[in-house]
């Protein structure tokens, strides 16, 4: 399923739906940053999605990231709440959703690189080289406020 990131757009659809999800920014030893290449939207991104019945927030975070990743995880803090309206994703199924995102930091502790059906490329990346990726700035936000050591308490927007 394709889909079109409207960000900020007057002349955005206007959502139909909300699916809490989650984003996950993962360092290695190294300081890199854990991306994927999306097969939806062709931009490079935080590994996440979408939150399932029956599992816990930090679940939903692990399995996501190794499902699109490869890499197993544990979750160890909260980055930020990214809620904003002005944000909308429309699916070529007609669905609109309007961005809702739980971003944490997590580490990895095992697996191995592979991509996935969601995922047509998977690398750790020195953050000195993300002005060279195509990344949407809703994901740069995220992206910039994980990174962000000296960040005393989570984003909420």
């Amino acid at each position: 399923m394709s889909r079109i990131d409207y960000y900020r757009d007057p002349a955005a659809p206007s959502a139909n739906s909300v699916v809490p999800s989650v984003t996950a920014v993962v360092r290695d030893a190294e300081g890199r940053l854990l991306l994927i290449h999306k097969t939806d939207n062709d931009l490079w991104a935080l590994p996440g999605g979408g939150h399932d019945l029956g599992e816990s927030v930090a679940d939903t975070v692990v399995r996501e990231v190794r499902e699109e990743t490869g890499v197993e995880v544990v979750v160890d803090d909260i980055v930020g709440l990214y809620t904003d309206p002005h944000h909308v994703m429309a699916y070529d199924d007609g669905e609109v959703r309007q961005q809702f995102s739980i971003c944490f930091h997590a580490h990895p502790v095992g697996g191995e690189l592979r991509t996935s059906d969601e995922s047509k490329e998977v690398r750790w990346v020195v953050p000195a080289d993300l002005d060279n990726l195509d990344i949407h700035p809703s994901m740069r936000l995220r992206i910039a406020h994980g990174l962000d050591a000296a960040r005393a308490a989570p984003y909420i927007g």
